[in-house]
C-alpha cells in the first residue's frame, strides 16, 4: 500500500497530465481554457510537493492567477468565441496516434529502467537562496533580462499607439474628404 506522499504525487501528476491532454484534444476553446487551469494548477502542486516553494507560488501567481485569468476573460468576453470549435487537421489521427504511442512507450521504458537515486528531502525554504543568487551570482543576467523586458514593453506600446493613430488618421481622411 503506497503512503500518503506517493498518493499525493500521483494525484498531482494525473491532474497535470489529464489537464494537458484535455487541452490538446479539446474541441471547445472554453473547455480547453478550464482544462489549462487544471494542468497549470497541477504543475504548481508538483513544484510545491518537491519543495520548490518559490517556483510553485510563482506558478500560481503568474500563470494561474494572471495569464489564465486573462485568457478566460478574453474567451468569455469575446462575442461568440466560446462556441468556436477548434480543430487541427494538419495530420490525420491515424498517423499521429502510432507515433504518440511509440513516444509514450519509450518514455515509460526509460522511466522504469532508469536507476533513480533516492534521497531524503530537506525541508528548507528556497526563497532566501534564490534571492541571494539573484543579488549576487546572477545579478547581471537578471538586470539584463529586466532591461530587455522593459524595452519589449515600450516597443509594444509604441507599435500599438502607431496602429491606433494610423487607424484614427485613416478614419479622419475618409470622413473629411474634399467635398465636405
Amino acid at each position: 500500500m503506497p503512503d500518503a506522499a506517493t498518493f499525493v504525487f500521483y494525484a498531482l501528476a494525473t491532474l497535470t497530465l489529464g489537464g494537458a491532454l484535455g487541452v490538446a484534444f479539446s474541441k471547445n476553446i472554453l473547455r480547453a481554457a478550464f482544462l489549462l487551469l487544471a494542468a497549470l494548477g497541477g504543475t504548481a502542486g508538483l513544484y510545491l510537493y518537491m519543495g520548490a516553494d518559490f517556483v510553485g507560488v510563482s506558478q500560481l501567481l503568474i500563470y494561474v492567477g494572471g495569464i489564465l485569468v486573462l485568457i478566460l476573460f478574453a474567451v468569455l468576453l469575446t462575442q461568440g468565441l466560446g462556441e468556436v470549435a477548434v480543430t487541427n487537421r494538419a495530420l490525420p489521427r491515424g498517423t499521429v496516434l502510432p507515433v504518440a504511442g511509440l513516444v509514450a512507450l519509450l518514455l515509460v521504458v526509460v522511466a522504469l529502467t532508469t536507476p533513480w537515486p533516492r534521497t531524503e528531502a530537506i525541508a528548507s525554504p528556497t526563497t532566501a537562496r534564490l534571492g541571494d543568487a539573484f543579488l549576487r551570482e546572477s545579478l547581471l543576467p537578471f538586470e539584463l533580462a529586466s532591461v530587455v523586458l522593459l524595452m519589449a514593453l515600450v516597443a509594444a506600446m509604441v507599435i500599438a499607439r502607431r496602429s491606433v493613430g494610423g487607424a484614427r488618421s485613416a478614419r479622419t481622411t475618409t470622413t473629411e474628404g474634399p467635398g465636405r
